[in-house]
């Protein structure tokens, strides 16, 4: 498949993605817990906030283009 239409295109859940999806935002949203229950408020606590949210839709992003 074209590189650029596999990074814009949509692609329906096949097999166990649809699980392993579930399976990574859990994950993240236990750590996420944990870092607003541990950090103060603050940019840096803020960042690492942003960088799980990237973290999980790069995960999902890898699982949805690369099977």
């Amino acid at each position: 498949m074209d590189e650029l239409l596999n990074k814009y295109t949509y692609h329906a859940p096949k097999g166990t993605q649809a699980e392993r999806y579930e399976e990574i935002r859990h994950s993240i949203y236990a750590v996420a817990k944990e870092i607003d229950r541990m950090c103060p408020d603050s940019r840096e606590k803020s960042l690492a906030m942003t960088k799980l949210e990237e973290a999980s839709m790069w995960s999902n992003a890898s699982i949805a283009r690369n099977e």
